[in-house]
């Protein structure tokens, strides 16, 4: 019996490693689009600031694109939509009193390098839309709008369903 529930507490810890590496192992394909918002400093206003952007940006981007398969049909969207971006963030800025002009580029952006969940994202030059706040020297927030891998998040975690070849194991033993 002891035999059993140390090989069943050995499967259940190995789903559980396999689990989370998958989720940590997110390549960005070499198709998609980018997101930065580079604030202005890092004071805490600033940043405030950025967060603040950052906040509108997931909650709208990822209704604007959460269906969307087909890059060039991403690119239309997300030129359309840089009008309405500009009002919002103008919203924003203008409802915190932060007098602090701002450049949104959409194009080829360069991103320096970046380690994030243990997966290394090399610098160059991506296809993204690149929002910098007065001088642009703050602690900056990216992420992939296209397709939407970190905006995913924001979708409701019970509609994700997870598998191992652990798990499988245990159930076909049991």
């Amino acid at each position: 019996m002891k035999k059993i529930i140390l090989i069943l507490l050995t499967l259940v810890t190995m789903s559980l490693i396999y689990k989370e590496t998958k989720l940590e192992a997110i390549i960005i394909p070499s198709s998609a689009i980018r997101l930065r918002v580079i604030p202005n400093s890092n004071s805490s206003f600033d940043q405030k600031m950025k967060n603040k952007v950052k906040k509108y940006l997931e909650e709208n981007t990822y209704q604007l694109l959460q269906d969307v398969t087909d890059i060039e049909l991403a690119r239309e969207l997300i030129k359309n939509n840089i009008p309405t971006l500009k009002e919002n963030i103008n919203n924003i800025f203008d409802n915190n009193n932060y007098d602090v002009p701002y450049q949104i580029d959409y194009g080829y952006n360069y991103f320096p390098d970046k380690e994030y969940r243990d997966v290394k994202y090399e610098e160059g030059y991506y296809e993204s839309i690149v929002i910098s706040i007065g001088k642009a020297e703050g602690d900056n927030w990216w992420c992939v709008l296209f397709p939407n891998l970190c905006l995913v998040d924001l979708k409701e975690k019970n509609d994700i369903e997870y598998k191992s070849w652990v798990s499988e194991i245990i159930n076909k033993i049991f």
